[in-house]
């Protein structure tokens, strides 16, 4: 019997957008999905904000995608350690990809254009602000 190959998808998801999805689509090609999932804490300390949604809302919607097997949490930056400590194959993340492993176990895709979390941040906030002027005058 053949060993299924365990795939990391290393993510902070803050908000959840069609990108995402197509990164855990193309993952899924090479084997079984594992989503590594950051913490708040890192997100703020990282990225600087507090997410949207927090770990365990984020997780639950992960885990509800049909190419997640499973959901664990993992450091922002992942690195060998962590793959051990989850069986991990192969890391599958976009072209912002920032973590240390090596080469051999690491599967680098184009991100999806003109989509981020970033962005829809923005976008909402921009809304708010619309709204709230309507609103003024």
């Amino acid at each position: 019997m053949s060993k299924i190959t365990r795939i990391m998808v290393d993510m902070s998801a803050p908000l959840i957008h069609h990108g995402h999805i197509r990164l855990l689509k193309k993952a899924a090609k090479f084997g079984e999905v594992v989503v590594g999932l950051s913490s708040d804490k890192d997100i703020l300390k990282y990225k600087g904000y507090i997410p949207e949604l927090n770990f365990r809302q984020r997780k639950e919607i992960i885990s509800s995608i049909k190419y997640v097997g499973s959901v664990v949490k993992v450091n922002y930056h992942v690195d060998e350690k962590d793959l051990k400590k989850h069986n991990i194959d192969l890391l599958v993340h976009g072209t912002d990809n920032f973590n240390k492993v090596k080469k051999k176990k690491l599967k680098i895709f184009n991100r999806t254009p003109g989509i981020s979390s970033s962005l829809l941040r923005i976008k909402a906030s921009n809304n708010i602000k619309l709204k709230k002027r309507k609103f003024v005058s």
